[in-house]
């Protein structure tokens, strides 16, 4: 009996001591520094407008439908870019719903930018992301875009193109994936254009 109640005791000490540790000093000691080196990043990456309001996540897709503006790559959460309802469309690679999809954004895709029947459309620009929030878009993406963008704005295509180049988000740690270019902050680089000229 006596070694049981000390059993007992040892085990409330041990998970008092590790609730203490891994649920308060632990979590507390990430976000500090969190909060000391990387605060743009550990508070959600938020941008702001001029006037301080939060206009967005550079890690969350927003829906841009408008010809002015660039457009992000389809998706499937909830009623387009919903974080509560993050999540791809679940169709496998034979499945005849996501072909007929795939076509419809093609074609979609290639009229609202005023491309040939035979221009190649980039797979970002036709299929959602496995999150749905994906942010950003392909260099081609973008450069295709940027006619309609340019002519909705009645700018100079070059300086459009030059924003893009601007823009771009290099390689993860130099050599993960591929550069590509964040909608939001394309999209607000415009704006502040826009309020200069």
């Amino acid at each position: 009996m006596k070694n049981i109640l000390r059993d007992i005791r040892v085990s409330i000490i041990a998970t008092i001591v590790f609730a203490i540790v891994l649920c308060v000093i632990y979590p507390l000691v990430v976000w500090g520094i969190g909060q000391l080196l990387f605060p743009f990043q550990a508070n959600g990456s938020l941008l702001t407008n001029k006037s301080g309001d939060i206009i967005g996540s550079r890690l969350i897709g927003q829906e841009f439908t408008a010809p002015q503006y660039f457009h992000p790559r389809p998706s499937a959460a909830g009623a387009g870019y919903d974080s509560s309802t993050s999540g791809g469309t679940n169709l496998g690679p034979t499945s005849q719903k996501l072909a007929d999809a795939i076509k419809q954004n093609i074609v979609a895709y290639r009229t609202e930018n005023n491309l040939s029947a035979s221009s190649t459309v980039p797979a970002d620009a036709v299929t959602a992301s496995a999150s749905g929030l994906d942010p950003d878009i392909s260099l081609e993406n973008a450069q295709l875009q940027a006619p309609r963008v340019a002519s909705a704005r009645k700018l100079n295509l070059s300086v459009v193109q030059g924003l893009i180049q601007q823009n771009i988000d290099p390689r993860g740690l130099g050599f993960l994936g591929e550069p590509g270019v964040n909608v939001l902050t394309l999209n607000i680089a415009l704006d502040s254009l826009k309020a200069a000229q």
